[in-house]
């Protein structure tokens, strides 16, 4: 299995939560939006699908083999 975490710049809000929660797979990027480090692969899916649901703007997606595991 072959989790890929994506985040859609254009609707992160910069709120922190992957970042706060997931500190080890998420940071900010120069813009303070937030970007995976090379750690998120480390993360087992539940723990991505909880960081992707707590994005309060829908920007963190998880994808397994290419298909996303949850809907926005």
């Amino acid at each position: 299995m072959g989790y890929t975490v994506r985040i859609d710049k254009n609707l992160c809000m910069s709120s922190g939560r992957c970042v706060l929660d997931e500190p080890d797979a998420f940071r900010f990027d120069d813009d303070e939006l937030a970007e995976p480090t090379t750690g998120v692969t480390e993360l087992p899916g539940e723990r991505l699908n909880a960081a992707a649901r707590a994005c309060p703007s829908g920007a963190l997606r998880v994808f397994m083999d290419g298909q996303p595991l949850q809907p926005r």
